[in-house]
C-alpha cells in the first residue's frame, strides 16, 4: 500500500496538526455531498470526497510559485450531508457558509452539483462589498427554474445575477437555452466569454479579469474544461477550456483582484476514473497558490 493511503482524509493529506487545524488555518475546505437536482449524469454527490481522497497524492510543493502552499494552513471540515429538499439544502449550506465566512477564513467549497454555489456566494456577498463572480462553466445556468425548482444546477447564475444582482463574468460557455438567450437582452449584470471565441488562446484573459470588481468569488464548474480532460461530469459539453488557459485566467485573477472565496463543483465520481479527481484537486491547489502567492512560504527563493 502506498504511503499516501495512510495519510489523513483531508485535503492534501496534511498530517501536521499545525497546518491543518481550524484555528490557525488561512483556508477552509468545505466539502458538500449533494446531487438533488441533477438532470443527466450521476455521481456528483460523491465528488467532493473523491477529490479530497485524490488530493492526498498531490505534491505539496507548487513549482510555479515556488511555494509550499499548505503551510498557510488548510483545514478540511466534515462533509456537509445532503438534505431532503433543495430548499432545505440551500438554507443549510447558507447558514454553514455564513458561519465559516464570519470566521475570517478563506472558504473553498467542493461539491456536489452547481446549485450549492448560490448560498455560498450569498454568504460572501453579505460580508464583502463590491463583490463580483467569475464563473468557469460550459453552461450559462441562467434558467429561472428547471425541473420545477429555482434551486437547480441549471439556475445557479440566475440566483446570482437576477436575484442577488451580483455582476458576473461567465467564461467557457458553449451551451445555452432559448430562454437564457432571451434573458441576455434584459440588461443582466453579466458578460459572457464564449468558448468558441477563447479556447486555445489567452489574449482575452485580461479583459475578462478587468471586467470584474475588486472583490471576486470564483466558481469553477469543472465541465467548463474540455471533457477530454474531465469526462466524469454531470453534463459534459465538447469544445471546452484547456488546462493552461484555465490556469492563465486564475493566475491573472489572483494577481489583479482580491479573491475572497471559491468553489469547484460538478465532478462526478464514476467507477475507477482516478485522473479527473486528481485534476480537480490540483486545480484547487494551483488556484490557492495563485491567490495566496504573496503569503506562501517560498522554497528556493530565487
Amino acid at each position: 500500500m502506498s504511503e499516501s493511503a495512510h495519510l489523513p482524509m483531508v485535503f492534501g493529506g496534511i498530517n501536521e496538526e499545525k497546518y491543518s487545524n481550524f484555528q490557525s488555518a488561512r483556508v477552509v475546505i468545505f466539502p458538500v455531498a449533494y446531487e438533488g437536482t441533477v438532470s443527466y449524469g450521476k455521481g456528483t454527490g460523491a465528488g467532493a470526497m473523491a477529490i479530497i481522497d485524490a488530493s492526498r497524492n498531490l505534491e505539496l510543493y507548487e513549482e510555479e510559485t515556488d511555494a509550499e502552499v499548505y503551510k498557510i494552513g488548510i483545514h478540511t471540515t466534515e462533509e456537509f450531508p445532503s438534505s431532503e429538499t433543495p430548499e432545505m439544502m440551500m438554507d443549510g449550506i447558507y447558514q454553514k457558509s455564513k458561519a465559516l465566512v464570519s470566521s475570517g477564513k478563506f472558504i473553498c467549497m467542493i461539491g456536489g452539483e452547481h446549485s450549492i454555489s448560490a448560498p455560498v456566494i450569498r454568504a460572501h456577498a453579505e460580508k464583502y462589498h463590491n463583490l463580483s463572480v467569475l464563473q468557469i462553466d460550459a453552461h450559462a445556468d441562467l434558467r429561472d427554474r428547471y425541473d420545477g425548482t429555482p434551486h437547480s444546477h441549471a439556475s445557479v447564475m440566475a440566483r446570482v445575477v437576477k436575484d442577488m444582482r451580483i455582476p458576473s463574468v461567465q467564461v467557457g460557455i458553449r451551451s445555452i437555452s432559448a430562454e437564457e438567450a432571451r434573458s441576455l437582452d434584459e440588461n443582466l449584470p453579466t458578460k459572457i466569454f464564449w468558448a468558441k471565441d477563447i479556447v486555445g488562446q489567452t489574449d482575452w484573459v485580461d479583459e475578462a479579469v478587468d471586467s470584474l470588481t475588486d472583490n471576486v468569488y470564483l466558481t469553477i464548474d469543472i465541465d467548463g474544461l474540455d471533457p477530454s480532460l474531465v469526462p466524469t461530469t454531470g453534463t459534459p459539453e465538447p469544445g471546452g477550456l484547456g488546462w493552461y488557459e484555465t490556469l492563465a485566467l486564475i493566475k491573472t485573477l489572483g494577481q489583479k483582484k482580491r479573491v475572497v472565496g471559491m468553489d469547484l463543483v460538478e465532478f462526478s465520481k464514476v467507477g475507477n476514473f482516478e485522473a479527473p479527481a486528481f485534476l480537480c484537486s490540483k486545480l484547487i491547489y494551483k488556484s490557492l497558490a495563485y491567490i495566496f502567492e504573496d503569503e506562501t512560504p517560498k522554497v528556493r527563493k530565487k
